[in-house]
């Protein structure tokens, strides 16, 4: 197989993994909760990612770290930050000017790229938690969805009166939620008008202009949160070939780019 090329993307919720081959293609790949232990759970995933494409550590020649954690890899040799391995990891498959949209687990990301794939801008929210993969976890245990968001998009695809929910707090969210089942809401509508109130709040973040590419690992589920990005964007809406990967993807990249230059 040649040497090899590694990505980890240390987030706050779960570590991804990805491992390229000289050519770029991807040849193994793992996601998994991150837990208490950065390191530890970086360590696994490397591990799992290598074991799938069949091969040895040794044959990694370059491993960079992305992501909330990156400071803890410390057998990482280099990092970057999430901003350009989301470029990174998106140019790949959508070479041209497009508006990035990453959901995660704790934040969101509103980046605009260039055709040529530089950031031309972002957005971050880390202030709290509404509007990202935690909300939705959380929102999704109230309805009876256990923390699978697969679950919860199938709901919302099911409705057929989305609640408008006023409240983009979480904890006030849970409240409202609770008020409206008492008074006989659907928990199919409720789900429905959650991934409405991701979006709203992520186009408070910013403009969403031109070609959208979603990625993130709420989106890996598409379903609901691409329907509704849908209908409330005038532009074409995608979704990134492997949405949750895509950091470790552009962080690889970078990687493989690295010892080439």
């Amino acid at each position: 197989m040649g040497i090899l090329f590694a990505g980890i993307d240390a987030g706050s919720w779960a570590v991804k993994a990805v491992v390229l081959d000289e050519g770029g293609a991807i040849r193994g790949s793992h996601v998994g909760r991150t837990g208490s232990d950065f390191l530890a759970a970086a360590e696994d995933g490397l591990s799992a990612a290598i074991g799938q494409a069949g091969t040895a550590r040794a044959d990694v020649a370059f491993v960079m770290a992305t992501g909330y954690g990156r400071k803890a890899i410390g057998f990482a040799a280099s990092d970057m930050t999430e901003i350009s391995a989301h470029a990174a990891g998106v140019h790949r498959d959508f070479p041209r000017a497009v508006t990035v949209v990453d959901v995660g687990g704790q934040d969101c990301k509103v980046i605009r790229l260039a055709a040529d794939g530089r950031v031309d801008g972002f957005k971050m929210n880390r202030k709290c938690a509404a509007g990202t993969g935690a909300f939705l976890e959380e929102s999704a245990r109230r309805l009876g969805a256990g923390e699978e968001l697969g679950r919860l998009s199938e709901m919302a695809g099911r409705s057929s009166a989305p609640v408008e929910l006023g409240s983009f707090c979480t904890v006030f969210t849970q409240t409202e939620m609770l008020d409206l089942i008492r008074h006989g809401t659907r928990p199919d509508d409720l789900a429905r008008g959650l991934f409405v109130s991701v979006v709203k709040r992520i186009q408070e973040m910013d403009a969403l202009l031109g070609e959208i590419v979603l990625t993130g690992g709420v989106a890996e589920h598409q379903g609901a949160l691409v329907e509704v990005m849908r209908e409330r964007v005038a532009g074409p809406v995608s979704v990134a070939p492997h949405p949750q990967l895509t950091g470790a993807l552009g962080a690889a990249l970078s990687a493989l780019t690295r010892c080439q230059s």
